[in-house]
């Protein structure tokens, strides 16, 4: 998911009722639910290293004790700053004496169990989406995706923004009419944005099945080269187990469809009931809208071809960029094209022939009319088959 959406989820999780069990949980449990996103800066070594390095360690559960000691140090470094700056007053009889710096008591140990769990939230939100994670990795390097909601989803954000805002617009009533402030006010609040979020992805779950299993009834007409011709042998047909009918007429090409062997569905941003499906023909992919409410598929125009064999294809494949790649997309579309007007120059020799990496997971829907294709990926290689150049969102790799 997108920054806030984690930022938001960490807060109600703490006014949820788990601010009270230690201090700086709100402090901490915000910073934790965003914190695995810190792999970006692996894109400062450039884009291509930062597509490698994204959801790796960070988002996994074996980085999450690690993760959750660092914030919690850093908000016990932050605490003895503010311990070394509290005023002091003078009693009667002349002890000094701390002001409480914290409605709930300060419990370490706590605060490490609520940076945890935040940290899982975070887990849990990426998974939603259709991006995915690798929670087992280093030992297991296999990405997992619910794919029901998308990276920004505005009913999420709408019930989690108003569970933090309403509760002080609320108090600002309460204030005008004499009412005593709450320590620890919107714990209703929260949990009720919690559930609607949960309930969401219950609904978002069960159109997403819909979905697919929409999409695994489809079947196109087989390319010509797969087709083939029918009857197999144009001497002899034996029907029902009878005796061999010989026929001179001309052989006749059957139809022959494929069947969908497996599909994915994306998430729309806004309707649960719309969905941008890609299903795999075995020699084909192919894209199609589904609406769930109306019970429809509206195939796409245009079949995608898997990739080749050739040398140019597996030497662009074990490139860096196309070794992540090939890892995270489940239905990756490989497409190679001839540089245009001749031969390219390029930073280390003359690029003939480029590989471009695409994902169906992010081409249809409302993405098709974008005008530009997110986390797409380039190869460019020289007449040698040697890899050139490689970008990825048209940002070169230093």
């Amino acid at each position: 998911m997108e920054p806030v959406t984690h930022l938001l989820t960490g807060a109600c999780l703490s006014r949820a009722g788990l601010n009270r069990r230690a201090a700086y949980a709100t402090l901490t449990m915000v910073v934790a639910a965003e914190f695995p996103d810190i792999d970006t800066l692996w894109a400062l070594r450039g884009p291509v290293e930062g597509f490698q390095h994204h959801r790796g360690i960070t988002h996994a559960f074996l980085g999450l004790p690690l993760e959750a000691a660092l914030i919690v140090g850093g908000v016990y470094a932050w605490h003895r700053w503010r311990v070394g700056r509290a005023s002091t007053r003078t009693t009667a009889a002349g002890t000094a004496v701390v002001k409480a710096l914290t409605a709930a008591p300060v419990r370490w140990g706590v605060l490490y169990g609520l940076a945890l769990v935040a940290l899982l939230s975070h887990l849990l939100l990426d998974y939603t989406n259709n991006y995915g994670l690798r929670p087992f990795f280093p030992f297991d390097d296999r990405w997992y995706a619910a794919s029901i909601v998308f990276i920004f989803d505005p009913v999420m954000f709408a019930l989690l923004v108003g569970a933090l805002v309403a509760p002080s617009l609320f108090g600002m009533v309460s204030a005008e009419v004499g009412a005593k402030k709450q320590p620890f006010a919107a714990r209703g609040w929260a949990i009720a944005a919690l559930l609607g979020v949960v309930a969401w992805w219950g609904l978002r779950s069960v159109e997403h099945a819909r979905a697919v299993q929409m999409a695994m009834t489809q079947s196109i007409p087989a390319p010509a080269e797969s087709a083939g011709a029918w009857p197999p042998n144009q001497d002899s047909l034996t029907i029902s187990g009878q005796a061999k009918v010989h026929s001179d007429a001309p052989m006749e090409t059957v139809p022959v469809y494929l069947q969908a062997q497996r599909a994915l569905a994306s998430p729309d941003p806004l309707s649960p009931f719309r969905w941008s499906a890609v299903m795999d023909f075995g020699p084909v992919y192919q894209l199609a809208a589904v609406d769930t409410l109306g019970g429809t598929v509206t195939m796409g125009a245009t079949t995608y071809p898997k990739p080749g064999r050739s040398a140019v294809v597996l030497a662009a494949e074990m490139s860096k960029l196309g070794r992540a790649y090939m890892d995270w997309s489940p239905m990756p579309i490989v497409q190679v094209t001839e540089t245009d007007s001749g031969p390219m120059a390029g930073r280390d020799g003359t690029v003939e022939q480029v590989v471009s990496f695409r994902d169906p997971r992010f081409m249809g829907g409302w993405l098709s009319g974008a005008g530009w294709q997110p986390l797409m990926g380039t190869v460019e290689m020289d007449a040698a088959g040697r890899v050139v150049r490689q970008s990825m969102d048209g940002r070169v790799e230093p």
